[in-house]
């Protein structure tokens, strides 16, 4: 075993672990995903896997929903040696998972999605009325506000995700493994998640658990099994210190996280003058941004924050108030001019807005500048130029593997935000705005966004941080606005930028 500490092989009762895995290896062409891997589940626990983009995670899980079949090693489920060698035999033991990338089909209703390849059927024919029956029952009970015919490609993410759990829901459950399941809910949705694996963990379903926020693990985690580089590191309780987990699964201490930030404030780049949008998600909002520093913009989520930059960017309609970017009206301009004139927006969602994820790392890099005379000569792409160029900014933000033709789709969270990142260095910039930055990365990935983002303030550029984490803000800001509900509640500089005030401030409309 290569780990560090192991705290408890089983249940206290000596009585065998819901599911034990021991030795897993599984290796792609050029990659050991999983070197010996060790874990195991007890019945009615949330066990949580906790460590960096690319440490295995992701493998595991897929190997125990039947996905992939490991290489070597053993699977033991209730004392018995099984070989899981298909999605429909994990089910068939009540093993479901939620990943972090949706499975649905846009075109089908959520019914549809609920009991796809698994419909009810009377007499060999579709049972519609018992199908839909089912499907209003699942959600009820999980209290989603969702209609069982909505079509799939209407939704939000989060109402996405919603569907996406409730899957797992659709039979008897014995395992379930949930992805990163928060990233795109709200407060509200997060409660009802959790209210819903305490209901299950109360009938002795084990849970296994990924995600990368410090906050969740506190709450509803029994023990934590931290892998990296495929290797399993230790098995930990749940009360474990945060810099005892970022140790384990990086080898940093917690100080190092946050770089300190030199601010030389200069000219006004961005200037917000009474701004609502056409949708009605933000109301009257004045704010300033400067060269040579970070200022952060922050809120609950469905606060309006991102909505901002999506305005000022030409993302959403304005319907009153004017942006001036660098000393000019941009109100209503398209994204493309506003690119053109030095603003870069970095979205929250890669998958869907930032990245093409089919197709290759150096074409996602360029892609923003293709039409700069550095990559094109007329009608003509200059690819020993894009490629060049790519090869250069992986390097810099230590892209891994440093692989510049592989499509995204197959690099970790981390990297493909690394992808994203490295596009916004191929081209002329004097604003950046980095909208939650660090969602869905492991630790080490956030180091490196948090240096980047750094280095771009001290070179001079003016950086907004639009952040639902609030140590982000804390530590990596000068002077923050606070939003909720559509409306700027506050602007926190110097000392006066703590925890406090600003969750105060997020909420200043809520009491009211």
């Amino acid at each position: 075993m290569n780990g560090e500490v192991m705290n408890g092989g089983g249940p206290v009762d000596g009585s065998p672990p819901l599911l034990k895995l021991e030795n897993i290896t599984k290796r792609y062409p050029g990659v050991l995903a999983l070197d010996r891997v060790e874990f195991d589940l007890r019945a009615g626990e949330v066990h949580v896997l906790f460590g960096e983009n690319g440490a295995g995670k992701s493998t595991l899980i897929s190997i125990l929903a039947g996905a992939q079949t490991p290489d070597g090693g053993r699977i033991q489920f209730r004392g018995q040696t099984i070989d899981m060698n298909s999605v429909h035999h994990a089910r068939s033991l009540g093993i479901s998972a939620v990943f972090q990338e949706f499975s649905l089909v846009p075109q089908l209703t959520i019914e549809q999605n609920l009991f796809l390849g698994a419909e009810e059927t009377t007499l060999g024919m579709l049972n519609k009325t018992a199908l839909h029956d089912r499907a209003k029952e699942i959600l009820e009970r999980l209290g989603f506000d969702l209609r069982p015919t909505q079509k799939v490609a209407f939704l939000s993410r989060a109402q996405q995700q919603m569907v996406e759990i409730a899957k797992a829901f659709r039979s008897d459950l014995s395992i379930l493994i949930l992805d990163e399941p928060t990233a795109s809910l709200t407060d509200r949705e997060t409660e009802q998640l959790f209210a819903l694996i305490n209901q299950v963990k109360a009938r002795g379903v084990g849970i296994i658990y990924i995600t990368h926020r410090m906050s969740e693990i506190r709450r509803i985690a029994d023990r934590i099994t931290v892998l990296r580089d495929g290797r399993y590191v230790a098995t930990v309780d749940a009360s474990t210190s945060e810099g005892e987990l970022v140790r384990l699964m990086t080898g940093r201490v917690i100080d190092e996280l946050f770089p300190k930030v030199r601010f030389e404030p200069g000219e006004t780049m961005l200037e917000i003058e009474h701004l609502a949008t056409a949708d009605g998600t933000v109301s009257d909002v004045s704010m300033t941004l400067r060269r040579g520093e970070v200022v952060g913009l922050a809120g609950l989520v469905g606060s309006g924050k991102s909505e901002v930059a999506r305005a000022c960017f030409g993302l959403i309609p304005v319907a009153a108030g004017r942006v001036v970017f660098a000393g000019a009206d941009t109100t209503g301009l398209s994204p493309s001019q506003m690119l053109d004139r030095g603003f870069f927006y970095v979205p929250p969602d890669r998958r869907d807005e930032g990245l093409m994820m089919m197709r290759g790392v150096r074409e996602n890099i360029v892609l923003s500048a293709l039409s700069e005379p550095e990559f094109s000569r007329g009608p003509f792409l200059r690819r020993k130029a894009e490629a060049a160029k790519a090869q250069e900014l992986a390097q810099r933000l230590n892209l891994q593997p440093l692989r510049i033709e592989r499509e995204v789709d197959h690099f970790s969270g981390g990297n493909q935000q690394k992808v994203m990142l490295a596009k916004s260095l191929t081209r002329e910039v004097d604003l950046f705005v980095f909208d939650e930055p660090t969602v869905g990365v492991d630790v080490g990935t956030r180091v490196a966004i948090y240096e980047f983002i750094r280095d771009l303030c001290e070179n001079g550029a003016a950086v907004l941080l639009i952040s639902s984490d609030l140590p982000e803000i804390l530590h990596l800001t000068k002077r923050v606005y606070v939003m909720c509900r559509g409306v700027l509640t506050a602007e926190v500089t110097g000392e006066e930028i703590n925890q406090e005030n600003i969750l105060r401030h997020c909420f200043e409309r809520e009491a009211a």
